[in-house]
């Protein structure tokens, strides 16, 4: 019962937060939820508890999922239970419960000649990855450069981009962070470079990562 009271006590700054984060009004916000401004403001100042019919159009707003927008306490086992998929040709590793918002992954690319013809990604947001083992090729439209282990990148993702392992004779590992968005990829082939220029084809629809 504690729990939950703090949880609710909670709830008026984190929405406040959230607002003001996003530079949003309370009546440009009561556009977009339903609810009225006086509604709104009396949420943030915790003179009413929140319902849950008042929450969900805010956490649609915000763009988050709900337990984020209370804080909810996490429980269970906190243990994360670490279940590898194949994608691509590449191995990915989960190393966090998915529950919204960031996750994580470790992400371990065979020798080039065990992966498929390279293909460009495109998709909203940013991502960011560092290299653990190996070294790595990020392709950028027409710019390639290599990482070593031990460096990292961060890119634009509505660039078209590629990332792959860039030795023959050995795998590459790295830590790649992926939002919501950027766990729904749009695929475009990379066809062959001449010299360093890539170019970009049609998109077809998108693929989901479990």
């Amino acid at each position: 019962m504690g729990d939950d009271l703090a949880v609710l006590q909670n709830v008026g700054p984190r929405l406040r937060g959230f607002r003001k984060a996003l530079g949003i009004t309370l009546t440009g916000l009561a556009e977009r939820t339903g609810l009225t401004p006086s509604t709104i403001s009396r949420l943030e100042r915790g003179h009413i508890r929140p319902t849950l019919e008042q929450l969900l159009p805010l956490a649609r707003a915000y763009a988050v999922p709900l337990d984020e927008l209370v804080a909810a306490p996490t429980t269970g086992d906190p243990r994360v239970h670490l279940r590898p998929f194949r994608r691509h040709g590449m191995t990915f590793v989960p190393l966090g419960m998915k529950t919204g918002g960031l996750q994580a992954y470790k992400v371990v690319y065979p020798p080039v000649s065990q992966l498929p013809p390279p293909r460009f990604h495109v998709h909203p947001g940013r991502e960011w990855f560092y290299v653990l083992h190996g070294t790595v090729q990020l392709v950028l439209t027409d710019t390639r450069t290599e990482l070593s282990a031990g460096e990292a990148a961060e890119f634009d993702t509505n660039v078209p981009h590629w990332i792959g392992n860039a030795r023959e004779d050995s795998p590459a590992e790295t830590i790649a962070i992926y939002g919501q968005q950027g766990e729904r990829v749009h695929i475009t082939d990379l066809p062959a470079a001449a010299g360093n220029r890539l170019r970009v084809e049609s998109e077809p629809p998108a693929e989901q990562m479990p």
